[in-house]
């Protein structure tokens, strides 16, 4: 991808610079090795012998030293999964538009320093330059300007350290924000519940002889057997069958009825665009997001009923544990006091949020907003979790003015924010007093490296490694808002949104290049 003039200038000097460091580096080393080898062959024998000793020992502890790192990775200790997995694509989900899945990523360098910190070599927090108004609207504006971009182009970019905005384009100007709403959804999630949160679904007794499957609404639930190797396993239907099957034998019982809860939710399931593979129906209840493949992200096609099927799935795996299930499943209500035989909890909430903006993940999304109405006693429905994620931020002093949240996860194109919220968002997760919205940036998809950017900025790039960025993109509509470390290791969050595109690729390449230009940047 083609970056500024000022970039490809910086990088021929380096290149220069650098061949001629190695030319100088080689002759000396070649002097070095020279008078090595005359003091080698004048020392006595047996001084040789404890210098080999030596080297032997040194050699053997650096390399375990070296596979330690290896296998902990380039990333620093806040990170996880998402950070270290498999890069993979959306293939479409979300509205965002990827290639077929690239393998697992490559290495990358670190791309963010831990946050409060200060850039190497510098004497306090904040110590790297800051670049100023003037010299970042030099490198932005004319960006702005690409005919690529739709007729509503807005940008927002912060200094983390001052927290203060250095260049605004259109900021306070409300719209659709596509997936990138899912930010406020991460945000109004950890504040309202906590990263730590866990979901359950449960099994009680409802009656003689009869249980009762309760969905708690954890969209990452599965029924398929434990992956090997993986760090983190998400609560499982089949876990809970074991479980179930062992009380109801210590009861000794061994013939059930089975129902189903999904009375956590409330209102309609189905998403206000429809049956679509981008989302199941949103339920209470369901495995492995109602996908009828066996893919784990992006587009699939989807049950018209997960709740049922996800109880069908439980009988089933209640027979293989000489459970019989009299009958098929029905819809029911568990008592109001349960006596709970069996549960299983869900990966903590910063492990869901992770895993939401990562892959941009619909079902999570819908269901995080639900657990925050949950949590701010408004009705879990599309309604109640709009007016919860607005609440939420509320609280939190941002800026909501135009602010619409119709849904968690930004497929409904009536969601409006603005790009100023996005970058405060953003700020307000790197920053070193919120430890609890951390999740929110170590989530966010690495450029050519994570998610749904592992195939955007690849080759010579400023911007690969470097920028860690939520995409969002619907028909007509781009946006980008994320985190970089500029050319001088300061710490900014960016958003750059619009509206009205008719080339998705192009416009998607035009935001790419202006979070470039903010990693390019010194802009002084």
């Amino acid at each position: 991808m083609p970056e500024t003039g000022k970039w490809q200038v910086r990088w021929q000097s380096a290149q220069r610079s650098g061949r001629a460091a190695t030319h100088a580096a080689v002759r000396a080393a070649q002097s070095g090795v020279d008078a090595a080898r005359q003091a080698w062959e004048a020392t006595p024998r047996q001084t040789r012998q404890t210098w080999r000793l030596t080297a032997v020992s040194a050699a053997t502890g650096l390399a375990v030293a070296l596979a330690a790192v290896a296998a902990a990775g380039p990333w620093d200790s806040g990170q996880r999964t998402a950070e270290r997995a498999q890069a993979g694509s959306m293939d479409g989900a979300s509205g965002e538009h990827h290639a077929a899945d690239p393998g697992r990523a490559p290495s990358a360098p670190p791309v963010l320093p831990a946050l409060g910190d200060v850039a190497p070599g510098s004497a306090g927090r904040g110590a790297a330059p800051v670049p100023t108004d003037a010299g970042l609207a030099d490198a932005l504006s004319p960006l702005l300007k690409d005919p690529a971009l739709g007729p509503l182009r807005t940008a927002s970019v912060l200094d983390v350290a001052a927290g203060r905005e250095v260049f605004g384009e259109g900021q306070g100007k409300a719209a659709t924000p596509a997936s990138t709403v899912k930010l406020a959804t991460a945000v109004a999630a950890l504040s309202a519940l906590g990263p730590d949160h866990r979901i359950d679904t449960t099994v009680v007794m409802g009656g003689k002889n009869r249980i009762v499957l309760v969905g708690g609404g954890d969209p990452t639930l599965t029924a398929r057997a434990p992956r090997h190797g993986a760090e983190e396993q998400p609560a499982n239907l089949r876990t809970l069958a074991d479980a179930t099957a062992r009380a109801l034998k210590k009861r000794h019982t061994t013939k059930v009825g089975l129902g189903y809860d999904t009375g956590a939710y409330t209102g309609p399931a189905l998403h206000p665009i429809g049956p679509n593979e981008n989302i199941a129906p949103v339920t209470a209840l369901m495995t492995d997001e109602g996908r009828l493949d066996d893919s784990d992200h992006g587009t699939a096609p989807r049950s018209t009923d997960p709740a049922r099927d996800a109880a069908r799935t439980f009988a089933g795996l209640l027979h293989e544990r000489g459970i019989t299930v009299d009958g098929g499943p029905a819809e029911a209500e568990a008592p109001k006091k349960p006596d709970r035989i069996a549960t299983v909890r869900s990966l903590p909430l910063s492990a869901l949020v992770e895993r939401m903006l990562t892959y941009s993940d619909n079902d999570i999304a819908e269901a995080l907003a639900r657990q925050t109405a949950l949590a701010l006693r408004q009705p879990p429905g599309f309604a109640g979790a709009g007016k919860a994620v607005r609440t939420a931020l509320a609280r939190q002093h941002l800026p909501l003015s135009g602010a619409v949240f119709e849904d968690g996860s930004g497929l409904d194109r009536d969601d409006k924010v603005t790009a100023a919220l996005l970058s405060h968002l953003l700020l307000e997760a790197s920053s070193p007093d919120r430890p609890a919205l951390r999740p929110v940036v170590t989530g966010l998809p690495v450029a050519a490296f994570t998610g749904t950017l592992s195939n955007r900025y690849r080759g010579e790039s400023a911007g690969a490694g470097a920028v860690r960025a939520k995409t969002g993109t619907l028909t007509g509509v781009n946006t980008l808002a994320g985190t970089v470390v500029d050319a001088d290791g300061r710490l900014l969050v960016f958003s750059f949104m619009t509206t009205g595109t008719s080339d998705p690729q192009g416009a998607q390449n035009a935001l790419d290049k202006l979070a470039s230009a903010v990693a390019n940047c010194g802009c002084r």
